[in-house]
């Protein structure tokens, strides 16, 4: 075996490996939040992971990658194909949906009416409905995209006659922080805002997902209700900058 074929081996062991670790800690959250039976989506984070090793984790069973930028989405839409759900995990600017429409399972980034509008459009123009996550910003950083909690409810009623984008659920992005307790409290707080909305019976709106949870926290974000989780470093090792 020559040193390429030799170095994939120990990526594809390795992947294997991680992949068998996170998913065995899902499991475990789920049972101790007597969760047993539901499924949480695992999505692999691969914000500038090559294509050589995203290969190497669908191959391990890997459904579903995010990607943080368009240009790395697109890239990757054009090498993988349709063997793999993309998602749009990372902050979306409205001159590149274009781009994208089309393309993407879930776009888990929707914050402002400029993007919904634009979603909208571009959907129409294709025949299509995009679902959508909206992106909250629960811990209010004013380094992280996201509306605020008090602001989701104005910003649904206001996007709800728009046809050609489905809300599917709400996204957020938690502090990067080994305080438990606000952890807990970010995750919760987005937990009750979904409850609040179910309860409020919107037409053509679901809220089946709850995006929550990355490498540092997922396990806290399942024990408080997260059915998708976006895991890069834990699968591929501490990314190249």
């Amino acid at each position: 075996m020559d040193k390429y074929s030799t170095k994939m081996e120990a990526i594809k062991i390795s992947i294997q490996g991680n992949i068998s670790i996170i998913q065995e800690n899902i499991e475990k959250a789920l049972n101790r939040a007597g969760r047993e039976g539901e499924k949480v989506e695992l999505i692999a984070v691969t914000k500038t992971v090559d294509v050589d090793r995203i290969n190497e984790a669908i191959g391990t069973g890997i459904s579903d990658i995010g990607e943080n930028k368009v240009q790395e989405l697109e890239k990757k839409y054009d090498i993988i194909g349709d063997k793999v759900n993309y998602h749009m995990i990372g902050h979306l600017q409205t001159n590149k949906v274009k781009n994208i429409i089309g393309k993407t399972k879930l776009v888990h980034s929707l914050d402002r009416i400029s993007l919904a509008k634009e979603l909208d459009k571009r959907s129409r123009s294709n025949d299509i409905v995009t679902d959508v996550l909206i992106q909250v910003n629960v811990a209010e950083e004013e380094s992280k995209f996201g509306l605020e909690v008090d602001k989701v409810l104005y910003f649904i009623e206001e996007i709800l006659d728009f046809k050609n984008i489905k809300i599917r659920g709400l996204m957020t992005i938690a502090p990067y922080t080994t305080d438990t307790m606000l952890l807990r409290n970010v995750f919760r707080t987005l937990f009750n805002l979904k409850e609040n909305i179910i309860n409020r019976n919107y037409n053509n709106l679901s809220m089946d997902y709850l995006s929550m949870g990355m490498t540092n926290d997922y396990e806290l974000a399942i024990e408080e209700g997260s059915n998708i989780v976006r895991i890069g470093s834990a699968i591929f090792g501490k990314r190249n900058y």
